[in-house]
């Protein structure tokens, strides 16, 4: 595998775990009610962080589809852990913002290179 294919997949996973302590720490919180939106975007870009890296390991046709939709929900979960001053929500959203940039770089290269993920 290509080693810009694995550094995606690595921050990809990265981002997921992030994502998961992030929604972890949230529900610890004493007002998680007001994180109830964090957890929810935190949950749903974990599940697709692992999709995007499972996509790209198994050279899927739809590696350039998924890596598109993890942009976009890395960029909104970002958008929405930053809004909270608690460390990890920061730490999630700058893991987020890394992930989307990593997904966009290989979607330039995917797109331009179909071959690179094999």
């Amino acid at each position: 595998m290509h080693r810009d294919v694995q550094a995606c997949i690595d921050t990809c996973y990265a981002c997921a775990a992030a994502c998961d302590y992030c929604a972890a720490s949230c529900l610890a919180e004493d007002d998680n009610g007001m994180m109830k939106d964090c957890i929810r975007m935190d949950t749903q870009c974990a599940a697709i962080c692992r999709l995007s890296a499972q996509f790209l390991s198994l050279n899927s046709d739809f590696a350039i589809a998924m890596c598109r939709v993890c942009v976009d929900i890395c960029k909104a979960c970002a958008e929405t852990c930053v809004r909270h001053p608690h460390e990890h929500c920061q730490q999630c959203a700058r893991a987020c913002r890394a992930c989307a940039d990593a997904c966009l770089q290989m979607l330039a290269r995917l797109t331009s290179e179909p071959t690179l993920v094999q």
